[in-house]
């Protein structure tokens, strides 16, 4: 995303973002995948308007902008549907590629894959790439030092500093998207709270759940 940033339109009003990137929505839901992509490009739309109005906007306005890839993060939430919907849902998704000729990236994890298996023509579309988990190193500090830069906050808060970096490491498990989201949720508290920065204490105020945590949960539960 930062080697393709989106730019102005020299051709026309708007931006042309040849990569753009979206999150799934938490479940296999045509309209709401729609809506996300409106929104991200600031379109105006009606949440009740028909599925196929909303199609014809969103391939009009990733034409109109130049987007090549279709980045889906979170793309394992289609799984949180019946088959039916995984289906219908991995069609819309054919149907993008081919319509607009561009490629798209899944992001989630190795369970979306096997989803993403399941449809042959998908299969050969999509070559999977694994991500190791972090390792608590200087690439990690490194990690902080980047992700920090991106944060919406108005105070420094040293991610890398070894104590708090440490912390951070324990929560997420070495799982980037883990330390994604758990970075993300505990700027949303410091700016809600007026802290404007992120501290061990701020840390423990958010209720984080570890992903070993959670799985632990899940097994309970079955």
């Amino acid at each position: 995303m930062k080697q393709h940033p989106a730019k102005d339109n020299p051709n026309g009003d708007g931006v042309l973002a040849p990569v753009l990137l979206v999150q799934a929505p938490p479940v296999p839901d045509e309209g709401r995948f729609y809506n996300a992509i409106l929104e991200l490009l600031f379109a105006p739309y009606r949440p009740s308007e028909r599925v196929d109005k909303k199609q014809f906007q969103v391939i009009k306005l990733l034409r109109y902008i130049g987007t090549k890839i279709l980045v889906i993060d979170e793309i394992h939430h289609i799984l949180a549907g019946n088959l039916n919907r995984q289906r219908a849902f991995l069609n819309v998704l054919k149907y993008l590629g081919n319509e607009l000729q561009i490629s798209i990236v899944g992001v989630g994890t190795k369970d979306a894959f096997r989803a993403l298996q399941s449809d042959p023509q998908l299969a050969n579309r999509f070559e999977p790439v694994l991500l190791p988990r972090w390792e608590f190193n200087q690439d990690f500090l490194r990690l902080l030092v980047s992700f920090e830069r991106m944060l919406p906050l108005r105070k420094p808060s040293s991610l890398h500093a070894k104590s708090l970096a440490m912390q951070l490491f324990s929560m997420c498990e070495g799982y980037i998207g883990e330390l994604s989201r758990l970075l993300n949720d505990v700027a949303v508290y410091a700016v809600k709270n007026n802290i404007e920065a992120i501290t061990p204490i701020v840390l423990d105020k958010i209720n984080w759940v570890t992903p070993s945590q959670r799985k632990r949960q899940l097994d309970k539960a079955i």
